[in-house]
């Protein structure tokens, strides 16, 4: 899959970023925070099938990664084991925060 970007400004979620899970799954993300103040911000994940067309990100089974989660600063993380939908959530505060998300394998 291609370098994906995405950005939440204020309390809520980006859109889901699909993982392809038939590539190699490393997968590099990196969180920048601002401009603005966020206290409370995660990178989450859902093994829910977000292809499905009863798909909903609002009830769907969503689980903070181990280490991008409460930030409040510049992280960044990985995945080894591939997720079917990667998204962005700030928690508390009024700034942007913005996930920069890059899978290997190779593009067909």
């Amino acid at each position: 899959m291609r370098p994906v970007t995405v950005s939440v400004t204020g309390p809520g979620s980006s859109t889901v970023i699909p993982v392809d899970i038939y590539q190699t799954t490393a997968i590099g993300m990196g969180v920048i925070i601002g401009p603005g103040v966020v206290t409370d911000c995660a990178v989450q994940h859902t093994f829910d099938d977000i292809w499905d067309v009863a798909f909903n990100p609002a009830t769907a089974t969503w689980f903070d990664h181990p280490t991008l989660a409460g930030l409040s600063s510049n992280a960044d993380g990985n995945y080894a084991q591939p997720p079917r939908g990667v998204r962005l959530t700030i928690v508390a505060g009024a700034g942007t925060a913005t996930l920069k998300l890059v899978q290997a394998g190779v593009m067909g």
